[in-house]
């Protein structure tokens, strides 16, 4: 599935389809340059779901956002993790067995640990701000 973003206006509906699209999976792997707009893309997601506006969780690796009706998402940034040691050290296992959705941003630095049913999920920008996100 593709679907053109051209402003921010178009996210909620852009995130209506992705969750549609999910359905049961919980697991999402966001690809995509710096700037590509993996956080915006996730706080649209996170709104779709009743929850707080997602905030970059570069400093902390994982943010955790509570929703309606007991909704639980985990929105990671793996862009400083350097090793399988600091992955382990996440305890990956618990949240990714949750249950709650899991956003992941730079899920390439812990490839080795994404549950198998992990949805990728890449966002492209052109120069005129458009961006492209493919399911």
């Amino acid at each position: 599935m593709k679907i053109c973003v051209k402003s921010e206006a178009e996210l909620a509906d852009a995130a209506r389809k992705i969750l549609g699209e999910l359905g049961e999976r919980r697991h999402v792997a966001l690809l995509g340059a710096m700037g590509a707009g993996k956080t915006t893309l996730t706080s649209a997601i996170c709104r779709e779901l009743g929850m707080d506006e997602a905030s970059s969780p570069t400093f902390s690796i994982v943010n955790e956002y509570h929703g309606a009706a007991g909704r639980l998402l985990y929105h990671f940034d793996f862009y400083r993790i350097e090793s399988e040691a600091e992955a382990l050290d996440l305890g990956l296992d618990d949240y990714f067995d949750s249950g709650a959705f899991c956003l992941m941003e730079w899920p390439e630095n812990v490839e080795g640990f994404l549950p198998d049913d992990t949805v990728e999920l890449r966002i492209e920008a052109a120069p005129d701000g458009t961006r492209t996100i493919t399911l």
